[in-house]
C-alpha cells in the first residue's frame, strides 16, 4: 500500500471518476476518514491537483467550506497551443515534464509507450547535461513534440 498521500490522491482521483469531473469535499471529514490533520490534505491537494496536472482546485474556508476539485479536460486545439505558447523556449524541470506527460497520457493524446519513449528521451540520464541546460533542452524537446501532435500532416 503506497503513502498517505497517495492513498488520499487515489481517493479524490476515484471520486472524480466516479463524478461529471467536478467533487466538492470537506478537509475535516477527508482528515477524519484518512485519520490525518487537514493540512495532510492540503499538502496532497497543493501537489498532486496542481492546473499542469489537469485539475483545478478551488476552497472556501470557514464553517461549511468545502475543497472543490476539477478536473480540467483538454482541447486540442486550444489548450495544447496555449501550452506551446506557455513553454516557448523556456526551460523545464524534469517534475513538470513528468506532470506535462501523465496528462497527455490520461487524455489520451498519447499512449503509454510514447509516455515511455519520450521520459526516456527527455529524462535526466539522457540529456546529462548542467541542470540549467538540461530543462532548457527538455523543454525544447516537448514544445517539438506537442506541435508535432497538433499537426494534421505529420508523416
Amino acid at each position: 500500500m503506497g503513502s498517505l498521500a497517495d492513498q488520499i490522491e487515489i481517493y479524490l482521483k476515484k471520486l472524480l471518476k466516479n463524478s461529471d469531473g467536478v467533487v466538492e469535499v470537506q478537509r475535516g471529514a477527508l482528515a477524519e476518514i484518512f485519520m490525518c490533520v487537514p493540512s495532510q490534505i492540503n499538502y496532497v491537494l497543493g501537489t498532486r491537483f496542481q492546473p499542469q496536472n489537469g485539475y483545478l482546485v478551488e476552497s472556501k474556508r470557514g464553517g461549511g467550506g468545502f475543497v472543490r476539485i476539477v478536473r480540467l479536460s483538454l482541447d486540442p486545439n486550444q489548450e495544447l497551443g496555449e501550452m506551446i505558447t506557455a513553454l516557448g523556449d523556456q526551460p523545464i524541470s524534469w517534475d513538470s515534464a513528468i506532470a506535462l506527460l501523465e496528462r497527455l497520457l490520461a487524455e489520451d493524446f498519447l499512449t503509454y509507450r510514447e509516455i515511455i519513449l519520450l521520459k526516456s528521451l527527455a529524462g535526466p540520464a539522457t540529456l546529462s547535461l548542467p541542470q540549467t541546460q538540461e530543462d532548457l533542452l527538455r523543454g525544447r524537446i516537448l514544445r517539438s513534440i506537442l506541435i508535432s501532435i497538433l499537426r494534421d500532416d505529420f508523416k
